[in-house]
């Protein structure tokens, strides 16, 4: 009989929601018992991300700004509105609905120690009140449910702030310790233990409660990293409409694509010190516009075609290709397609469709074709009887056709008339199969000289791009006048634009959709659509960029689901597959010794 045990999960600075949805998908299990993960909220200040959370975690979410006034003075330089006040532990536990977690989960804002960031700006009062605001976060959850502690805490940043945050992290460390903690910190890569398409490495703090949790918490398994394109290859070909707004091509500038195309894939900017320039222009390449490239285009089957765009037709491209499988319908039917029949040969089962082109409904009949219409296109002399009248008097019902000798009935009948000569009488019917009504013109059509409206209708005219252009006509088309222009546009540099260049290697390089950004971070399958909260590419990405890969925070909550059931189940102590997550800390993750430091 499995016992099922719930596991319920809070998150600070929660952002939209992404390692709450992990922790939702986490599985533990020890013996008889099971674990069932339950979030039971998160905060951020952000309303977007909120939004956010509760689509994706099916828990609502709670907007707080947990600065204090000093920090909000700090980061924002101004006072606080009207209304504003200071988060409290209450407020936090309210947004726990009232619940106690189990593991509390605290993603704090990174900017300040990002190596994004300079080290002479994460030292201005702006960042290092953001960077205080980790402590603050902290000490709330703490002192909310301080009567009945968290079994766990877990603390994700980014690796730098081991180095910049480190006088934060002492009083994180001394804090947690006050609260009777046993602390460990570490790294690791989320793409490994998510198996994800992404490198990702991240600092991690984890504390356990010495009295609640004795056993060891052991790593997570680590997976080998995924190639890009297996993700991105199973997803539609960005800017797709149905794959929705998040998967459009970003609008970059016209300089940022050129560089782009000329980045070795693999490497980056330093690319493009290989490149000559002179006079602020590449020496040895030439840029040429291609949109109506490749004109009635046809791709040889063994070879790739270009981007496939918009607008894919033969006529605007080479979207045409030469498809040497011309036995397409061989499939059909069993290959019966246009299949005939020999006379000995019995025929297949009848069925509701009998036309040549869906099956053997053919037959090759030896049968001389005069054996039951034997008079079909026949030719009675002039000189002998008709056979009999009948209802079909058409040619091909039977001899009902003559040989008449009066060719003087229609003379000149097809005849043509030389230029120089008179025509015959016209006649009401006057068709070259009626008389000579034709005539040998020894004009040749497009034969011009000085005075032929044709030699000055302009027809494939180009427009100088300084000069006006002519009257518009109901049909105005390149064939019949001046109806192109010799357009000296090429985009400027700094015109935000989306462009396929095709690369040295190519291929078309160019920037991660908003969507695909996500599938790399394990938010959606490749198959999946993806909506967040407004209308924003870059305010998407931000929440995006910020957040935990849920397959990541998945692994993270397994293994301490199955630390839990252990110190549930009564267990002090169990061997596990994987190293002890914190190898130096092993003794203070174990061992309930309130009188020895934690490790560090």
């Amino acid at each position: 009989m499995i016992e099922t045990r719930e596991v319920r999960h809070f998150h600070l600075f929660c952002g939209l929601g992404a390692g709450a949805k992990g922790f939702n998908r986490g599985h533990a299990r020890v013996g008889s018992m099971e674990a069932r993960f339950r979030c039971i909220g998160g905060v951020d200040v952000d309303p977007a991300a909120i939004a956010d959370f509760g689509r994706l975690t099916g828990t609502p979410g709670t907007v707080l700004d947990m600065f204090d006034r000093d920090q909000y003075r700090a980061f924002h330089g101004t006072e606080p509105p009207v209304g504003w006040r200071e988060a409290t532990p209450a407020d936090i536990q309210a947004a726990a609905g009232n619940e106690r977690p189990h593991i509390i989960f605290l993603s704090a804002p990174c900017k300040g120690f990002s190596g994004l960031l300079s080290q002479s700006r994460s030292t201005t009062p702006k960042y290092q009140a953001l960077n205080r605001l980790t402590l603050r976060g902290m000490w709330l959850a703490l002192e909310a449910f301080a009567d009945d502690p968290p079994e766990l805490f877990v603390f994700e940043n980014v690796p730098r702030i081991a180095n910049r945050g480190r006088p934060l992290l002492d009083k994180i460390v001394a804090m947690l310790e006050h609260y009777g903690y046993h602390v460990a910190e570490t790294t690791h890569d989320c793409g490994e233990l998510g198996n994800l398409a992404q490198s990702r490495k991240r600092f991690l703090l984890v504390a356990r409660h010495a009295e609640k949790v004795p056993p060891f918490l052991y790593e997570p398994v680590k997976r080998p990293l995924r190639a890009v394109g297996e993700i991105l290859g199973d997803m539609p070909l960005p800017g797709d409409e149905l794959a929705g707004p998040m998967h459009r091509v970003p609008r970059l500038q016209w300089k940022t694509w050129v560089r782009l195309a000329f980045v070795e894939a693999g490497s980056d900017w330093r690319s493009l010190n290989k490149l000559a320039v002179q006079d602020g222009h590449l020496r040895d390449y030439l840029i040429v516009p291609e949109y109506h490239s490749g004109f009635m285009g046809v791709n040889a089957w063994e070879e790739s075609m270009g981007a496939v765009a918009g607008r894919s037709g033969p006529t605007n491209g080479a979207f045409s290709v030469a498809d040497p499988r011309f036995d397409q319908s061989a499939h059909w039917n069993h290959g019966q397609a246009y299949g005939v029949r020999r006379w000995s040969d019995t025929t297949g089962a009848v069925t509701g469709q009998q036309s040549p082109g869906q099956g053997q409904f053919s037959v090759a009949d030896p049968r001389p074709t005069g054996v039951r219409h034997n008079n079909v296109f026949r030719v009675a002399p002039w000189s002998e009887h008709s056979p009999a009248i009948t209802a079909g008097t058409g040619p091909t019902a039977g001899g009902l056709a003559v040989a008449d000798p009066r060719g003087s009935t229609f003379a000149g009948k097809y005849r043509v008339t030389p230029f120089d000569q008179a025509a015959g009488t016209v006649i009401s019917g006057s068709t070259t199969g009626q008389g000579p009504f034709a005539v040998a013109d020894p004009r040749p059509g497009m034969v011009r000289s000085k005075g032929d409206h044709y030699l000055t209708g302009g027809h494939y005219g180009v427009v100088p791009w300084s000069s006006s252009c002519g009257a518009v006509s109901a049909s105005a088309r390149q064939d019949n006048g001046f109806w192109s222009v010799a357009d000296p546009r090429l985009p400027a540099a700094t015109d935000k634009l989306v462009a396929v260049i095709r690369a040295l290697d190519g291929t078309w390089h160019r920037p991660f959709t908003t969507l695909e950004l996500a599938a790399l971070q394990g938010l959606v399958d490749p198959g999946e659509l993806l909506e967040l909260d407004g209308l924003n590419d870059s305010d998407w990405r931000e929440r995006i960029g910020n957040a935990v890969p849920p397959p990541a925070a998945e692994a993270i909550a397994g293994v301490m689901g199955t630390t839990l059931l252990l110190a549930w189940s009564g267990e002090t102590f169990a061997l596990g597959s994987t190293p002890i997550w914190v190898r130096q800390a092993a003794a203070g993750l174990s061992l309930n010794r309130p009188d020895q430091p934690a490790a560090r």
